[in-house]
């Protein structure tokens, strides 16, 4: 316990998911967590689960993908708590299962926006904030799909580029920001049991069985993850036990990298 303790951190995208499962565990292990998202009703529940277990926690109504409510809610918290320890780039969406030559504009816009212009924007203004506090940690949550191409579904290429996006900003972000003692790592889950792998397998044209028993079978552990499995990585990152830490992209995934 305490591996973070009294660090102020935001997980964007945290009432749901995997984004959950973080903001739950960095409570109990002692930070000031706030849940930066756009479902109001979940996120404060999360937060009034986090503060029945005796953490703390806020919520903040933040899009992403408009900087000026990016930069109005990491001065707010910077105002309330005088410093920025960590930040989750969590909040992500997969975008239209279509190949490259039918998906539209706007459909690239909307994925590409939140995926990683997200990342991007949420990264601008808290460095500031982490300079001042005199270091951080960003923990971006990119995918296995920002390393390898795949087509175990109907190809979300949209995601694809987001995410790859995601994995090369952390690393130029990591050289960027050495010398302010910030820290900038890469996340790469493979199938985790979320409500959004939950709502692909039921809108598989295959059904939901004969879907998940085809993922599975190409996971060497034979087994799907869960949101917590890969929240340990982020509290590793985000903690000082990885001081030594940075530009790097830890692959959680069931061993489908291996292959």
């Amino acid at each position: 316990m305490g591996r973070v303790q009294d660090k102020v951190a935001i997980v964007t995208g945290g009432s749901t998911g995997l984004g959950k499962a973080t903001s739950v565990l960095l409570a109990q292990e002692g930070a000031r967590v706030v849940i930066a998202d756009i479902q109001d009703n979940l996120g404060t529940e999360v937060v009034k689960e986090i503060k029945a277990d005796g953490g703390f926690a806020e919520y903040y109504h933040m899009d992403v993908t408009e900087e000026d409510e990016v930069r109005k809610v990491c001065a707010d918290i910077f105002g309330g708590h005088r410093r920025l320890d960590i930040l989750v780039n969590n909040a992500g969406i997969t975008g239209a299962p279509l190949p490259t030559h039918e998906i539209t504009v706007e459909e690239w816009d909307k994925v590409l926006g939140v995926d990683a212009k997200g990342v991007f924007l949420c990264t601008k203004h808290a460095v500031p904030y982490m300079q001042q506090s005199g270091g951080g940690s960003i923990v971006n949550i990119s995918s296995v799909y920002g390393i390898v191409g795949g087509m175990d579904v109907p190809p979300p290429f949209l995601y694809h580029a987001a995410k790859g996006a995601v994995r090369l900003m952390t690393k130029s972000d990591a050289i960027c920001y050495a010398a302010d003692k910030i820290r900038v790592n890469s996340i790469h889950p493979g199938w985790l049991w979320t409500p959004m792998l939950e709502n692909v397998g039921k809108n598989s044209t295959e059904g939901p069985e004969a879907f998940h028993k085809r993922i599975q079978s190409r996971l060497p552990l034979g087994h799907y993850g869960e949101p917590l499995d890969v929240a340990y990585g982020v509290l590793y990152l985000a903690c000082d036990e990885s001081k030594f830490v940075t530009g790097t992209e830890l692959v959680i995934d069931g061993g489908y990298c291996a292959w």
